[in-house]
C-alpha cells in the first residue's frame, strides 16, 4: 500500500478524495491537512460533512495538521483539492520536499513542464514529468488534471479527434452547483433560477481542451489546431455537469461512424486494468431525453462521460451535435486525480 495525504481535506473536493480513498486497493489516507483553524482536531471535529455517504471509520480519528510539508509525514503521495491561490504556494512546496502531487486545483495546469492530463487521452504528456524534475531540482513532481467541464468535453472528443478532423467545437454547458463548493452559490441566486456566468470557466475550457489534445514531442506540448468556443451556465442541479456540443467536422462523416468511435474509445486506464477506470470511458444513451445529470452522471460509478442525441446538424457545414453529462466532483475532480496518480503508480 502506498501512504497518500489530502491537501484541503475538509472542502468538497477533499471530501470527495476521502470517500473515493477510503477502501482503495493501493493507497491508504494517513495524513490530511487543512487550515489553521482546523489543525489539531480530528478529522470528524474539523469537517462539515456534506456527502450522502458516511465518513470512514479509518479516517475520523485522524488528527488534521496544517498544510506544510512537514507537517505531513511518510507519505509519497498528496492529492491537492486546496483553492487555487493555496495550491501555487503548497504544492511547489510539496514536490521540493520529495512528493508526488496529484493536483486538481488550476494554480500550475498552464505551466509548461507540468503535466496536464486526462489518463486516456494524453497519457504521453506525464513525460513532462522528468523534464519539471531536472528543471525546477524537484525529487517529487506535480501533475495536475484539468477543469471539470473540460474533462467530460475532451473525453467524447478524444475519439473523433482521431478519427475525423475537427474544424470547430462550439460548447454550452449547464453547470451542478457543487462545481462551486458547498458555499459557493446562495440558494436565493440559484433556486428558480439560471446563472450565466462562471468566473474564467470559459476560458479555462478553450485552453485547456487543445492543450490535452496537443502533440508532445519529448520536450513540450504543441496544442491541437481547431476552433472551441464556450458559454458556461450555473443551473439548480447538485451534481453533474450537462454540455452542449456542437462540432464542425472538416470532412464529410456518418452517424453510425461517429456512434461506433465512441463505443470503441479505450484508453490506456482500460489496457491496465486500473481501479478506478470505467470500463466504457463514453457510454451511449439511446433514449432521446437522455443523458439527464440525476440519472447518468454515475455511470461507471461516477468516472464514465454519457453521451446522447448524437446527431447531424445541418445548419452547420458538415456539423454534429450531441449532449453529454459527467459527474463533476468524481470524474471532474477528485476521482480524475486518483486515476491520474494510480497511473503514474502502475508506469512509474
Amino acid at each position: 500500500m502506498v501512504n497518500v495525504g489530502i491537501l484541503g481535506a475538509t472542502g468538497m473536493v477533499g471530501q470527495r478524495f476521502i470517500e473515493l480513498l477510503a477502501n482503495h486497493p493501493d493507497f491508504e489516507v494517513t495524513a490530511l491537512t487543512a487550515s489553521t483553524r482546523s489543525a489539531g482536531k480530528r478529522y470528524e471535529d474539523a469537517v462539515t460533512w456534506n456527502l450522502e455517504s458516511k465518513i470512514p471509520e479509518s479516517i475520523k480519528d485522524i488528527t488534521v495538521v496544517e498544510t506544510d510539508p512537514q507537517q505531513v509525514k511518510d507519505v509519497e503521495i498528496v492529492f491537492s483539492a486546496l483553492p487555487s491561490e493555496n495550491a501555487a504556494v503548497a504544492e511547489p512546496k510539496f514536490a521540493k520536499a520529495g512528493m508526488k502531487v496529484a493536483s486538481n486545483a488550476s494554480a500550475m495546469r498552464m505551466e509548461p513542464d507540468v503535466p496536464l492530463v486526462v489518463p486516456e487521452v494524453n497519457p504521453e504528456h506525464l513525460d513532462l514529468i522528468e523534464i519539471q524534475q531536472k528543471k525546477r531540482r524537484w525529487d517529487g513532481f506535480i501533475v495536475t488534471n484539468p477543469n471539470c467541464s473540460t474533462i467530460a468535453l475532451v473525453m467524447t472528443l478524444k475519439p473523433l479527434y482521431d478519427q475525423f478532423n475537427i474544424k470547430r467545437v462550439y460548447v454550452s454547458t449547464m453547470q451542478a452547483v457543487s462545481g462551486a463548493g458547498y458555499n459557493g452559490v446562495p440558494s436565493m441566486a440559484i433556486v428558480d433560477n439560471l446563472v450565466p456566468f462562471i468566473g474564467e470557466e470559459e476560458e479555462k475550457m478553450e485552453t485547456e481542451t487543445l492543450h490535452l489534445l496537443g502533440d508532445f514531442d519529448g520536450e513540450s506540448v504543441t496544442d491541437a489546431n481547431f476552433g472551441v468556443s464556450t458559454s458556461c451556465h450555473r443551473v439548480a442541479v447538485l451534481d453533474g455537469h450537462t454540455e452542449a456540443v456542437f462540432i464542425e467536422m472538416q470532412d464529410d462523416f456518418e452517424v453510425v461512424d461517429v456512434r461506433q468511435s465512441f463505443s470503441d474509445f479505450k484508453g490506456l486506464p482500460q489496457k491496465l486494468n486500473l481501479h478506478s477506470a470505467p470500463k466504457n470511458p463514453v457510454v451511449i444513451r439511446e433514449e432521446e431525453n437522455r443523458p439527464q445529470p440525476r440519472m447518468d452522471r454515475m455511470e461507471g460509478n461516477g468516472m464514465a462521460v454519457s453521451v446522447g442525441r448524437i446527431r447531424k446538424d445541418d445548419v452547420f457545414d458538415k456539423g454534429l451535435k450531441y449532449i453529454l453529462v459527467g459527474h463533476n466532483t468524481i470524474r471532474g475532480a477528485a476521482g480524475a486525480s486518483i486515476l491520474n496518480a494510480e497511473l503514474i503508480n502502475e508506469i512509474m
